[in-house]
């Protein structure tokens, strides 16, 4: 008979083992700090001039795109979405 392998359980079972004690903490902590400066850009999005809003805009999308792959790291989401280290780049 067959084996079945469940690929999901192995993705899972390696990114814990990569994020583990103090490195998961930091890690954690990075997060918590992203998404308090994705609050702060956020407040001052809605008083901007109309010509800082395309920087603030762009620090949106890279501090969101950050904090999902942080998630990643930790295993908080399966979201497999299209953003991560490459796609953080300034253009």
């Amino acid at each position: 008979m067959a084996e079945i392998i469940d690929f999901a359980e192995i993705r899972e079972a390696r990114r814990k083992a990569r994020v583990r004690g103090p490195e998961r903490e930091n890690l954690e902590c990075a997060a918590q700090l992203m998404r308090e400066n994705l609050a702060a850009v956020a407040a001052e999005l809605t008083d901007a001039p109309r010509g800082e809003q395309g920087e603030l805009l762009t620090r949106v999308e890279r501090l969101a795109a950050l904090i999902r792959y942080a998630m990643r790291m930790l295993g908080e989401t399966i979201d497999a979405g299209l953003d991560g280290p490459a796609s953080i780049r300034s253009r």
